[in-house]
């Protein structure tokens, strides 16, 4: 009887064991199936420069006020890097912006970080001959970039904003964009103008590539 029972548990073990290989095979061959569908996703992939930073073209309407309306709480300067509109309560608060707009004989100007005493990479290059959508490149010539004086506004001309020195992912780096006035009104003190900013450090092109 003990040996007439044995004899079923052996072949038990035995088929135990056996089946053991089906399974652990079945499971090799669907971890394979497994890696062999991630990496036919990665693989397209791999030859990606994994620093490199996209961006798409999103341009934005704004307006503000000139610095010298009495009125207190105003939105005048405007940090092109945020796309926020700045409040200034005076013409040397702060250093978190790029220009502050005024009104100068009768016109509207841009007046860079450094036209107000302020240290600032922030500067402005004017463009002619170029409209907003067809701007494709700013200027790489950096004596064309004003930061310590007054730049003229007209709704003729497009103009390159070179940002002030900001902390990207492994550095500190400037941001180019283009600004075109879109209407002023020197008399009520106010400014609209459209403008976008290129999402790459250093990078001069004002389109985004293909």
């Amino acid at each position: 009887m003990k040996i007439r029972n044995q004899q079923p548990a052996d072949k038990a073990e035995r088929s135990n064991a056996d089946a053991s290989p089906v399974e652990c095979r079945g499971g090799i061959v669907h971890g394979l199936r497994a890696l062999a569908i991630v990496a036919s996703v990665v693989a397209p992939a791999c030859g990606d420069d994994p620093f490199t930073v996209t961006w798409t073209e999103n341009p934005d309407t704004v307006q503000l006020y000139a610095i010298s309306r009495p009125e207190l709480n105003l939105f005048s300067a405007f940090d092109f890097y945020t796309r926020i509109p700045k409040r200034l309560e005076s013409a040397s608060t702060g250093d978190l912006w790029d220009l502050v707009t005024d009104v100068r004989d009768g016109q509207f100007v841009w007046l860079p970080a450094g036209a107000l005493g302020i240290t600032s990479e922030a500067a402005v290059a004017t463009v002619e001959g170029e409209t907003f959508e067809s701007a494709a490149r700013a200027p790489s010539d950096t004596a064309r970039y004003v930061d310590d004086e007054p730049v003229p506004v007209r709704t003729d001309r497009i103009y390159v904003i070179r940002t002030r020195r900001v902390r990207g992912s492994f550095s500190t780096c400037n941001h180019y964009g283009k600004i075109e006035a879109l209407e002023t009104d020197p008399v009520a003190g106010t400014i609209r103008f459209r403008f976008d900013v290129n999402r790459v450090c250093n990078d001069l092109a004002l389109i985004p590539p293909d």
